[in-house]
C-alpha cells in the first residue's frame, strides 16, 4: 500500500492539489515534505498532533521530513481560526516556546539521529533577514489582494476587521515554502485543513519565481470531529498537552482511554501505527465486545509509549489500575500529588487526630458527626485506601504518603485530598 492509499483509509486526506502528481513521485522516490507549526505556546496538544502523525507516517515510509517551527511567523500571528488579532508576544518567550516545541519534536521523531531523515528548521532565520523593501518588491509584487481576500482564512475575518500583519502571513508562510523549496528541497506542504489558503499560496508563489513546471505540491488533513459534533482535542478540564508537566502521563492515558466507542476506531487509524488488519480486529471487538474496551486500551497504550514513553506507560497504567482497584497504597507522594491534584483538598497540620473530627473539621468531607460516625460503621470511609470502621480511630503521619498527603475516600468514588503541613 502506497503513503498515499494509506492516507486514504486512515481518512486522512482532505485536500490534495495532484493526487496523481504526487502518487506518481511518492512511488519514484523518497521526497521532502514539510508541516510547521508557530510557538505561540510552549507545548503542543493533542490537536497539533494531527498533521504531524501524518509527518510521520511518510518518515516510516522512507521520505524526509523537515519540520518548522515558526519563530518568524509566530511574532505576528495566524489570523486562522480565530475572530480576533493574536496577542503579540515579546521575541524572548517565541524562543523560548520554540525551544521546547523543538525538544518536543526532537522526541517525537527523534531527531538528529542519522536513521531519522528528520530536519528541524526555524524559519526566524531566514525572515529575520528579508528587508522591508525586499519583502515589497521580491514578493509582496506577486501577491493579488483580490486574490487574497478570497482565501477563505481572511474572508472569515472580513467582517470582524483583520490588520495588515495578520493579512501578510500568507505571504510569508509562502515564502517559507519557497525558500525550503529551493534550499532543502521540499515539494509537499501538509497541514490542517485551515491551512489550504497558504499553502495553495505558496505553490503559486513557487511556480512564479522558479517556473510552471516547479514539481511543488499541497495536502491538507481533515478537521477532525468528535461523534458528537465537537471538536476533537480537548477534556472538559480543558486541552490535552504533550507537557507532561501540564498534562500528566496518567492523565493522557485516561483521555485515550475514555474515548468513545464511535470514536476510537476513527483515532486508531489517524493516530497510531498499527496495521489495518489489526485496526479490523479492534473494529469488530468494538461491535461484540464493546464492555472490554479493546480498542480504547490499545489507543491509550499506543498513543502513552508514543508520546511519552514505555516507563511513563507502565505508570499510567499502574495507577489506573489501583485507582480502579481502591488499592493505592503502594502508589508514590509524587504520583498521589498528579492523580488527585483536581480533588478537593484542604491543608491541616501534622497532629493526630480522631477520624470523625478528621473527616468533618478537616475535610469536609462528612457534613456532621453523626453522619460520619454512621459511614465509618457503614465501611464507607477509606483512608490511604485501607476501609476504616472503628470510629475511635485515631488519624496520625502512618495514614499519610511519605508525610505530604492524606487521602480519604467515601464511597466508591468520592476523594478528598490532606496537604499536611
Amino acid at each position: 500500500m502506497s503513503i498515499l492509499h494509506e492516507l486514504r483509509w486512515r481518512g486522512a486526506i482532505n485536500q490534495h492539489t495532484d493526487e496523481e502528481g504526487l502518487l506518481k513521485l511518492t512511488q519514484e522516490k523518497s521526497i521532502a515534505l514539510y508541516c510547521g507549526i508557530d510557538p505561540s505556546g510552549d507545548s503542543m496538544h493533542v490537536g497539533h498532533l494531527i498533521p504531524f502523525m501524518i509527518l510521520k507516517r511518510f518518515q516510516l515510509a522512507g521520505h524526509k521530513p523537515v519540520i518548522l517551527i515558526g519563530g518568524g511567523t509566530g511574532s505576528i500571528g495566524d489570523p486562522s481560526g480565530r475572530n480576533s488579532e493574536r496577542p503579540l508576544q515579546t521575541m524572548d518567550t517565541i524562543m523560548e516556546n520554540a525551544e521546547k516545541l523543538s525538544n518536543q519534536m526532537r522526541h517525537l521523531f527523534e531527531a538528529g539521529s542519522e536513521q531519522s531523515g528528520i530536519k528541524l528548521v526555524n524559519n526566524y532565520d531566514w525572515l529575520s533577514e528579508l528587508s522591508f523593501l525586499d519583502f515589497l518588491r521580491d514578493f509582496g509584487k506577486e501577491f493579488n489582494v483580490n486574490t487574497m481576500l478570497a482565501k477563505e482564512v481572511v474572508a472569515s475575518r472580513l467582517d470582524t476587521g483583520i490588520s495588515f500583519t495578520e493579512f501578510s502571513y500568507q505571504i510569508i508562510q509562502s515564502v517559507d515554502f519557497l525558500h525550503l523549496y529551493e534550499n532543502e528541497g521540499v515539494q509537499l506542504q501538509i497541514g490542517g485543513s485551515d491551512q489550504w489558503g497558504n499553502i495553495t499560496a505558496g505553490l503559486d508563489l513557487i511556480r512564479k519565481k522558479v517556473g510552471p513546471d516547479a514539481n511543488a505540491f499541497g495536502l491538507t488533513i481533515p478537521l477532525l470531529l468528535k461523534a458528537d459534533g465537537t471538536k476533537f482535542g480537548k477534556s472538559a478540564d480543558g486541552a490535552i498537552w504533550l507537557d507532561p508537566e501540564k498534562t500528566t502521563p496518567y492523565e493522557f492515558y485516561q483521555f485515550w482511554f475514555n474515548q468513545d466507542d464511535r470514536d476510537v476506531i476513527k483515532y486508531l487509524k489517524y493516530f497510531t501505527f498499527l496495521s489495518k488488519e489489526e485496526i479490523d480486529e479492534f473494529e469488530k471487538q468494538v461491535e461484540t465486545e464493546p464492555h472490554k474496551r479493546a480498542a480504547q486500551i490499545a489507543l491509550a497504550e499506543e498513543m502513552t509509549r508514543f508520546v511519552h514513553s514505555q516507563q511513563a506507560l507502565d505508570e499510567a497504567i499502574s495507577i489506573s489500575q489501583a485507582l480502579f482497584s481502591g488499592d493505592i497504597q503502594n502508589l508514590t507522594a509524587d504520583q498521589i500529588a498528579s492523580t488527585f491534584k483536581d480533588v478537593p483538598s484542604s491543608e491541616a497540620p501534622k497532629e493526630e487526630r480522631n477520624i470523625v473530627e478528621f473527616l468533618v473539621d478537616v475535610t469536609g468531607i462528612e457534613p456532621s458527626r453523626r453522619q460520619a460516625r454512621q459511614d465509618i460503621t457503614n465501611g464507607a470511609i477509606r483512608i490511604k485506601g485501607v476501609q476504616i470502621k472503628d470510629t475511635d480511630y485515631v488519624i496520625s503521619e502512618a495514614d499519610s504518603f511519605d508525610g505530604r498527603f492524606i487521602i480519604v475516600r467515601k464511597g466508591k468514588k468520592k476523594y478528598f485530598l490532606v496537604h499536611l503541613k
